[in-house]
């Protein structure tokens, strides 16, 4: 691409717990072919990956920029949860010569996506009863990849509010005795038992090794050799079998929490993963186990958003919507 134009660019950048996705956009859209991710690992920072891309393509004159981070943001700073990176405002307009900076939790930009994702690239888990969605009803967001978050998204008179929250981090709810079981075996091995630890790249690998432990197998995995054999192996069913039903009874919990009648969207590189397991697996019966609430719960549609730019996409229209 040549990005030497004059007239100016936004950058936008997506800065999870293992890989940084950068682009350009202009008036509130992406511009597909700018698009790069980076490896973490091989950076010291954020600053040396946007000066490097912004290299890359020509030095383009950028008036405002946009991160997202795997982490929460408070006071225009924000620090990654799975990574010892600090991000904020100065540094940003520093590493980008941006004059307008926006630094917002990654959940929040997958919220300021919705409605501006392609439509083929959301698809249905959970159906719910008939009814048409309001338009102006509220969403909420759950994002599983390196770690686990949810973000709710409210249409008010003043347009979109994302609300941001560190989900993840809270306990891991106990329903029956092989709950507690797992509860307790993280929490001996990790001090707690957040949601995180197991709904999550790493959960799925610890949710298998502690299944293994139980059966007295000694065979590890990765995540992503759990999802490959699923289809043969009997281990890996049963641990993605756990896993969709603990993510139906946190989902519906977090459905409970924030009534969202527009729906939630599952978004990240696990969800996109397990989601070909979930309807065999238990997970709406799960999400739908609330006691008296039971029937409530099919109030709440669940979508995938497939499309894995969506943060980036998040984070071009919140600065587009910015006075």
């Amino acid at each position: 691409m040549n990005s030497t134009t004059n007239t100016p660019h936004a950058l936008v950048a997506d800065v999870g717990g293992t890989n940084t996705r950068v682009a350009l956009a202009r008036g509130g859209r992406v511009l597909p072919d700018t698009i790069h991710r980076y490896p973490n690992r091989e950076n010291p920072d954020l600053w040396s990956i946007l000066r490097r891309y912004l290299a890359e393509q020509g030095a383009p004159a950028c008036s405002e920029a946009c991160v997202a981070l795997a982490g929460p943001v408070r006071g225009g700073e924000g620090r990654m949860t799975n990574l010892k990176w600090r991000i904020d405002g100065e540094g940003l307009r520093a590493a980008t010569g941006a004059r307008k900076v926006a630094i917002l939790n990654d959940l929040q930009a997958q919220g300021h996506a919705l409605g501006h994702v392609d439509e083929d690239m959301i698809s249905t888990v959970l159906e719910r009863d008939p009814g048409a969605l309001s338009a102006r009803a509220t969403r909420l967001v759950i994002g599983i990849g390196t770690g686990f978050n949810s973000a709710a998204v409210h249409e008010i008179a003043g347009g979109r509010h994302v609300v941001p929250s560190e989900s993840g981090h809270a306990g891991l709810p106990v329903q029956d005795e092989a709950g507690l079981a797992l509860a307790q075996w993280l929490r001996a091995r990790r001090g707690f038992a957040a949601v995180e630890d197991v709904l999550s790249g790493r959960g799925l690998e610890r949710l298998h090794l502690w299944l293994g432990q139980r059966a007295g197998r000694t065979r590890e995995l990765s995540a992503a050799e759990i999802v490959r054999a699923a289809g043969t192996d009997e281990a890996a069913r049963e641990t993605l079998g756990h896993f969709a039903r603990l993510l139906g009874a946190v989902a519906g919990d977090l459905a409970l929490i924030h009534l969202p009648f527009g729906g939630i969207y599952l978004a990240g590189g696990v969800a996109r993963a397990v989601a070909p397991h979930l309807g065999a697996s238990g997970f709406a019966e799960a999400f739908r186990d609330k006691g008296r609430f039971s029937d409530f719960m099919r109030n709440f549609p669940v979508f995938l958003i497939e499309d894995d730019y969506a943060a980036l996409t998040g984070c071009a229209r919140h600065l587009a919507a910015l006075p």
